[in-house]
């Protein structure tokens, strides 16, 4: 276990002892922490990568700090840890939220950017209106009251069905996220635009998009795919919103491929 201070809060971070191999930094969903990608990385054990995983400020460990928050803390966060840990010419991968701050931090520091894996993500989410709806949710209710939509859009029917632990189990990980750092996520992924950050991305990229999601849906993510010059979609049938859960394998691979091409 390990927290680093970085800028104005403390972030819990698991970074690579030996400093060699390429950088692979992974950047969790909103509501999650650094290991929802447990599975991809032992899928990646014994390739030639140095792993760093983190929970976002107001998730997991970490601080949660001043709120609301800006999508840039959490791009100017990761960079800070990729500097602490002299990390640079990354693949980043990042979900959802965590795509987002992946383009982020590739306009903003390109020095640290290889290549980016973008998985069921977009360079704009949703609407003001549905973000401030589920704001003011969360701050009456509670992370338990949305529960229900997050797993129908995060999980298929089947996954649901069959692998009924996993989903409890990250049911928890989401509803004891602290309220304070999940609501400011939600303001900065409402306010944040990243359209001018995806047209001019220079780094080979995949986009990672599922039939079945329903919180960035396929053509969302497509769209998106469409105006990074000459990224990669690859779209999963049979997954939703959480492809690192449900295909951890096939996206290691496809990691593994992108790394290979960069190389």
């Amino acid at each position: 276990m390990a927290f680093v201070r970085v800028n104005d809060v403390v972030l819990h971070a698991r970074a690579g002892r030996v400093e060699q191999g390429r950088p692979l930094v992974f950047i969790n969903s909103l509501g999650t922490d650094y290991r929802i990608w447990h599975q991809v990385a032992h899928a990646l054990r014994g390739e030639n990568f140095r792993f760093l995983f983190h929970d976002k400020r107001g998730h997991g460990l970490s601080d949660v700090g001043e709120t609301p928050y800006e999508m840039a803390d959490h791009v100017n966060d990761v960079a800070a840890l990729m500097d602490h840990y002299r990390m640079k010419e990354a693949i980043v991968c990042g979900i959802s939220v965590g795509g987002m701050i992946a383009l982020g931090l590739s306009a903003a520091r390109p020095d640290l950017v290889a290549g980016l894996v973008l998985c069921n993500t977009a360079h704009k989410i949703g609407t003001q209106a549905a973000w401030d709806k589920r704001i003011s949710t969360v701050a009456a209710t509670g992370l338990s009251h949305i529960w229900p939509q997050i797993e129908r859009a995060w999980f298929t029917a089947e996954f649901r069905k069959n692998r009924a632990e996993d989903v409890r189990g990250i049911r928890n990980m989401v509803t004891r996220c602290h309220p304070g750092g999940y609501i400011g996520t939600c303001f900065a992924i409402r306010d944040a635009d990243y359209t001018e950050a995806a047209k001019n991305v220079s780094v080979p990229t995949l986009v990672i998009g599922a039939s079945q999601d329903l919180s960035t849906p396929p053509d969302v993510v497509k769209g998106m795919a469409d105006i990074i010059p000459g990224a990669r979609y690859h779209e999963f049938a049979d997954a939703a919103h959480m492809t690192c859960l449900s295909h951890p394998r096939e996206l290691a691979g496809l990691i593994s491929g992108l790394a290979t091409e960069i190389a």
